[in-house]
């Protein structure tokens, strides 16, 4: 949403000043109302748990339900067929493990890209440039991004030189929030 804006717009809504940055006392309350700059952490949960969750898709349901018939006809009907039940629950039992394994593995990205963020960044606050935790920002700080820097929070260029981003952590697919700032 703001890159669709002007720079003009964007000051604006954040109420803030391009020149100078914003004051102490505002980015205090900013940090109260919006809370700190981090991803935002989801409980934990064990591998037992996580590979139960897999049951809860409404097509694994069906699935399941699907064996459970075809096993209660084969007994019903003497046949002692259970050929078509035992393959739908392999598959079924196959889907949980690979689910468990793929979020396994996001859960790791994801680990993996909180450690790469930048633990501190520079910042314009009272019209001076100051050295702040990136945990500390909040929107509508004015962020100096330097080459090699980390950019510590999802932002709105104001100006760039010779930009050039690295953006191969960001590929893998991640579902995470950052706050946004200027």
């Amino acid at each position: 949403m703001w890159h669709t804006l002007s720079l003009e717009e964007v000051r604006k809504k954040l109420k803030t000043n391009f020149e100078r940055g914003l004051t102490e006392d505002e980015a205090e309350k900013r940090k109260e109302k919006y809370g700190l700059n981090k991803l935002l952490e989801s409980k934990k949960t064990n591998i037992f748990t996580k590979f139960i969750n897999q049951f809860k898709d409404f097509m694994i349901i069906v699935l399941i339900i699907a064996a459970i018939i075809s096993a209660l006809l084969s007994y019903v009907q003497s046949s002692n067929e259970y050929v078509d039940s035992i393959i739908i629950i392999a598959i079924v039992i196959l889907n949980a493990i690979m689910g468990v394994v793929q979020e396994s593995k996001a859960e790791k990205s994801l680990e993996a890209l909180k450690k790469m963020s930048a633990p501190t960044c520079k910042v314009k606050r009272n019209g001076q440039i100051k050295q702040v935790p990136s945990t500390e920002i909040v929107p509508g700080d004015i962020i100096i991004v330097e080459a090699g820097n980390y950019v510590p929070a999802d932002a709105r260029l104001i100006k760039a030189y010779n930009l050039k981003i690295e953006e191969s952590a960001l590929t893998r697919r991640n579902s995470f929030h950052r706050k946004k700032c200027v």
